[in-house]
């Protein structure tokens, strides 16, 4: 099941979404996974700040500032503000930004951090850090069961299939499917599949490790010069370790790090719990001593080192990524559209982890009956109810 390499105390996190799969949600998951998402985003924040910093310094020695943002516009605008060279492809894609700005998801939300370095006296931009939204990483991860129970779907379907070429005396190959019966070849499969989770049996590929590694991310602008050397500079370094390289050619051109680091855990200690996440506590009933004690040992106790991503490409091919022919946006969105199966248990799915990561931000304290079971029929009417009664927002019909 899905593990979080950016997180501390991933396992425990693992199990619980295995365990509200199978409708085993427990009292005490309340609190645990108030802390584990609320303290990890803490974490994460505090340890990707330091690693971003050490990145961008190395290049930048002259000089390195750094602003929080909250949307993708802010992003956009600084990339865009002054090139470091300028071309006919350049000039273009800055000209068509300018036209029209709404048209390159400006208001898309950004838990990030821009850096900048100087040049000819004012601030130029260099790359930015950010972690995965909740909503985001709720989605990954549930495209990620849903495309490995999809697997498993097809391979009872095709097991169904085998039969019947067995009792026509045939090879696979040659059986002839109606597409009426492949569809209910694959209905059989599902509820199938269902009735497993239904009596807590085990699904094929349960114990199967579905990693997200990308919940801290870096993008960095480097030239053809300098990219070989961030990744002997970081391999360099004692507390990290480059474990995956892949190149993405195309419309759009980068290169991509996974990098194993070990946090400085006394380092990110030395700073009390900011009051956003102290007011979260508190209303669940947790002082802020009590919260600051829980967060040192929330730290002290999980795994020594992370996973995070570095994605580096030049000038150029960054406004490629950001305004030009593969916006990150459209991609998101050419995601969700593509994705092979859409049925009752794909979305029930998607319901369940939205509401895993969506409950430590409400005000409910208590955790009783999950709303959602993933083998039962809901139109998303229902679901937007729940997320209305997670966060105390009236129902339609308040007024009558």
């Amino acid at each position: 099941m899905i593990t979080i390499n950016s997180f501390l105390h991933r396992e425990v996190l693992k199990d619980i979404i295995r365990r509200w799969m199978y409708d085993e949600a427990r009292p005490s998951d309340a609190d645990l996974i108030t802390r584990l998402v609320h303290f990890n985003h803490v974490f994460v924040s505090r340890y990707l700040d330091l690693f971003a910093e050490r990145i961008f310094r190395e290049f930048h020695p002259e000089g390195l500032s750094s602003r929080p943002v909250q949307i993708k516009g802010d992003l956009k605008d600084a990339l865009v503000k002054d090139p470091p060279y300028r071309n006919e492809r350049i000039d273009e894609l800055i000209r068509d930004y300018h036209r029209n700005p709404g048209r390159f998801y400006r208001e898309t939300p950004f838990h990030g951090t821009l850096y900048f370095t100087r040049r000819n006296g004012f601030p130029a931009y260099v790359g930015s850090s950010r972690i995965k939204r909740v909503r985001r990483l709720a989605e990954k991860s549930a495209r990620r069961i849903i495309d490995r129970i999809f697997d498993q779907i097809k391979r009872h379907a095709d097991t169904l299939a085998d039969e019947r070429a067995r009792l026509q005396g045939i090879p696979r190959e040659r059986l002839l499917t109606a597409p009426d019966d492949m569809t209910e070849e694959f209905l059989i499969a599902e509820k199938r599949l269902l009735n497993d989770l239904l009596e807590k049996r085990p699904i094929a590929g349960d114990e199967e490790i579905l990693a997200i590694n990308d919940v801290a991310g870096v993008k960095a602008v480097l030239e053809a010069s300098e990219q070989r050397s961030l990744v002997e500079m970081i391999g360099g370094f004692p507390d990290c370790e480059v474990v995956e390289e892949e190149k993405h050619v195309g419309g759009y051109n980068a290169t991509n790090l996974i990098i194993r680091f070990r946090p400085p855990r006394e380092e990110i200690l030395s700073r009390s719990l900011g009051l956003g996440v102290l007011n979260v506590m508190q209303r669940r009933g947790v002082s802020p001593r009590e919260a600051n004690l829980s967060f040192a040992e929330f730290v002290r106790s999980g795994e020594e080192d992370v996973l995070l991503e570095i994605i580096f490409s030049d000038y150029q091919q960054m406004l490629e990524s950001e305004i030009g022919c593969c916006i990150h946006e459209d991609r998101i969105i050419a995601q969700r559209l593509c994705q092979q199966y859409r049925g009752l248990l794909s979305r029930n799915i998607q319901y369940l982890l939205e509401y895993l990561f969506a409950f430590p931000a409400s005000h409910q304290r208590e955790l009783g009956e999950l709303p959602i079971k993933i083998w039962n029929r809901y139109l998303p009417d229902y679901f937007d109810e729940i997320l209305k009664e997670l966060f105390r927002i009236p129902p339609d019909n308040f007024l009558e």
